[in-house]
């Protein structure tokens, strides 16, 4: 495919330079060129393949699907207070956001003395696990591989992690997301109850 890449630049700037254009013209058609051809070699790889180790893929490898209904306002409720719970049995301040299936915000909270900037954050990550279906942990490990999958990030997910989808029967039905601590401990705290949906 960059071999195909490569001869259309050659084609291009053959092009080019039998038109009659500006130095400066065909020095910025060759730099966008240059930047597209930097760019497409990764872009066949946007989308990053589920692990083995996920509990939110299925054995062929395929995303949950969605349920119907998503998350209701009793079950986001609950879900907050228990993260809540675990945040504070840590001594973590958290911010707390459960979307529904399709990332429509339910329910936020933040715990006092909680930075302010966890507030965006926290939803920014329920609402990445609920639409592209999978942990924004995820997207965490694509930016951090080798290669480095950045053009996944175009599409406006957040790769950090602590959000995590929310399942019943098998079914994505919202997501949470909790913002506060480091990464690991806004995992830990999503972990803590993801399980008690019902």
């Amino acid at each position: 495919m960059i071999r195909r890449h490569a001869d259309a630049a050659v084609v291009l700037f053959r092009s080019i330079a039998l038109c009659e254009t500006s130095p400066a013209a065909v020095q910025a058609i060759a730099l966008a060129f240059g930047a597209t051809l930097m760019f497409a070699a990764g872009a066949v790889a946007q989308q990053p393949a589920p692990p083995t180790s996920s509990p939110y893929n299925s054995p062929a490898g395929v995303w949950p699907p969605y349920g119907s209904p998503g998350v209701t306002l009793g079950q986001a409720k609950k879900l907050a207070e228990a993260a809540e719970a675990e945040a504070r049995k840590n001594g973590w301040k958290m911010a707390i956001a459960v979307v529904s299936n399709e990332g429509s915000l339910i329910y936020f909270g933040r715990m006092e003395d909680t930075q302010f900037g966890s507030s965006d954050i926290t939803i920014r990550k329920a609402k990445t696990a609920a639409e592209f279906r999978r942990p924004t942990k995820e997207f965490q490990d694509a930016i951090t591989g080798t290669p480095p999958v950045l053009l996944a990030l175009s599409a406006g997910p957040i790769a950090i992690e602590g959000g995590l989808p929310l399942l019943s029967n098998g079914k994505i039905i919202g997501a949470i997301g909790c913002s506060g601590g480091t990464p690991g401990q806004d995992e830990q705290v999503c972990k803590a109850v993801v399980d008690t949906i019902k």
